[in-house]
């Protein structure tokens, strides 16, 4: 099921912005967010994992999404919560959910400023 975003808030001067996907469920996809005007971005999960995998993905046209990554290479890929920095600037973003079970209920929050 595709889960839009919610809780947008600007932050400051409009040079930061935090952005929430929030009760994600197996198999969830959140709405891809802009993220191409942003040089620097963190993302936090936390929540009921269920044994999900929380992926965290980019794309450039809209269609076709990739893993993203941490400043050290690794796949931001969540099985437990914690805040990562992304490294790749995308058009998109966006979480995924694989995996998981009926307890599954994550949130996703995006922090980003210029």
């Amino acid at each position: 099921m595709e889960i839009t975003s919610t809780a947008e808030k600007t932050v400051g001067d409009e040079s930061a912005v935090r952005r929430e996907w929030a009760d994600m469920a197996t198999n969830d996809v959140g709405v891809p967010f802009q993220f191409t005007k942003w040089t620097e971005r963190s993302v936090q999960v936390s929540g009921i994992f269920g044994g999900a995998n929380l992926h965290w993905e980019g794309s450039n046209d809209g269609e076709n999404y990739y893993s993203l990554t941490d400043p050290r290479g690794n796949p931001l890929d969540f099985i437990s919560a914690r805040i990562e920095a992304v490294t790749e600037i995308c058009f998109y973003a966006r979480p995924r959910v694989s995996g998981g079970d009926d307890t599954t209920c994550l949130t996703v929050t995006l922090a980003a400023r210029k």
